[in-house]
């Protein structure tokens, strides 16, 4: 019994609570899936869009015609319609036309400005996706912690009652069997701390889940297929750009530089004159000199603004609109230049994650094992205490949750490069 319960101590499983997993887990597909095509803030996105359009439809038609009505030529003295010839009764209509292609160009930017905001559903989908694997890598790996302590916990109850057995007849001392007790009670703190972050990842699950959140499991880390493949390609001299401009995010500043840019030909056709014509009817009720009733008048206008004065007016407004488009242009070079930052970061930490996984795999966790052993051997024999044994035991269970924690991190690195390079 005494060898049988040190034995399963120090032989705790390395491989099956913490292993990095082989496959992909398709249920966290399924649930991105899910929670893209029922996520609230798409409608809101959408709805934007939608709004931009419409009110691109109503800026780009003409001005609403205006209806003019009046008395012209009315003597003041008697106020009568019908005295003097020039007394007119008057109706008109006054119509305003656009200024060059104005109106066009200006829906054309209305457009360009919505497909700035269907572009956010890109970001939107991928910032759910990014924000899902974080919580299910953080998941997988309490999962695994609380495999291990649990195994833990087991095998010291199990001690426990070995050597309260033993005590019972005399063999151990009440140290020993209060020393076994006090480990348990600290792997059940822990195992209280580790169902504690569960259930947070799992409420922060159900903001894209709802009540969902409640059933998933997560077990197995996910794949990386398509950032591996896409690594892979690197030279030892990597070039992230052209993958960062294809970045949803990076995308939206595009279809803005667009948008600017037919900002400057809306300013241009500020040069343009603007046109109106004005269609003016006249009923005079008078007699005219031949003592004929007088004949009926009709006025045509043909308006025109001649923008003579443009130094500061139609040349700061085009000034504007180009010193704008220049700050959407750099804009988008400070973006892509900050996300490059972050994947030179990640990639250099995640190269960091796989050396210090290495060194757990190949050597720290033997050394736990075999320290655990040499120690077990003397307890055997009477020339090492049972606290020796036992803070030799929780150093081995605290190496494997630090590789467990790597591998988990490990991951994170492999999600944030995923999501800056846009390759999950």
């Amino acid at each position: 019994m005494h060898k049988r319960v040190f034995a399963g101590v120090i032989s705790i499983s390395l491989l099956q609570a913490i292993a990095f997993p082989a496959m992909a887990s398709s249920d966290l597909s399924h649930w991105i899936t899910w929670a893209v095509e029922h996520d609230v803030a798409k409608q809101q996105i959408q709805s934007q869009a939608d709004a931009m359009t419409d009110a691109g439809v109503a800026s780009s038609q003409w001005m609403d015609p205006k209806l003019k009505l009046g008395v012209g030529g009315l003597p003041i003295d008697s106020f009568a319609l019908d005295k003097d010839p020039m007394t007119n009764l008057s109706v008109g209509l006054m119509q305003q036309f656009g200024r060059g292609d104005t109106l066009t160009l200006k829906q054309q930017q209305t457009r360009e400005q919505a497909d700035s905001i269907r572009k956010k559903l890109g970001v939107r989908a991928l910032d759910v996706r990014f924000a899902m694997t974080n919580l299910w890598i953080e998941a997988v790996y309490q999962r695994n912690a609380r495999q291990l302590l649990q195994q833990n916990k087991a095998l010291f109850k199990e001690l426990e009652q070995y050597l309260s057995m033993n005590y019972g007849v005399g063999v151990n001392q009440a140290q020993d069997v209060i020393q076994a007790q006090l480990q348990i009670a600290r792997v059940d703190d822990k195992l209280d701390a580790n169902a504690q972050v569960q259930q947070r990842i799992k409420a922060q699950l159900s903001e894209w889940l709802g009540e969902q959140a409640q059933s998933v499991v997560p077990k197995h880390y996910p794949k990386w297929s398509a950032l591996q493949a896409y690594l892979d390609t690197q030279t030892s001299s990597p070039n992230y750009y052209s993958a960062l401009a294809q970045h949803p995010s990076v995308a939206v500043v595009d279809a803005l530089i667009k948008s600017n840019e037919t900002s400057i030909d809306i300013a241009n056709e500020a040069y343009q004159p603007q046109f109106g014509v004005e269609v003016m009817y006249g009923n005079r009720q008078a007699t005219g000199m031949n003592g004929q009733p007088a004949s009926d008048l009709l006025s045509v206008y043909l308006t025109m603004d001649i923008p003579l004065f443009t130094e500061n007016r139609q040349d700061k407004q085009v000034s504007s609109a180009q010193h704008q488009l220049g700050a959407t242009k750099a804009q988008r070079d400070l973006l892509i230049q900050q996300m490059n930052a972050q994947v030179e970061a990640v990639r250099h930490d995640r190269m960091n994650l796989q050396q210090r996984l290495d060194r757990y795999q190949n050597g720290l966790l033997r050394y736990a094992k075999e320290k655990t052993q040499a120690i077990e051997r003397g307890y055997q024999n009477n020339t090492s205490q049972l606290d020796e044994y036992i803070r030799a035991a929780s150093d081995a269970l605290s190496v494997e949750l630090e590789q467990a924690r790597l591998q988990a991190d490990l991951a994170l690195a492999n999600a944030k490069l995923s999501y800056l390079l846009n390759k999950f």
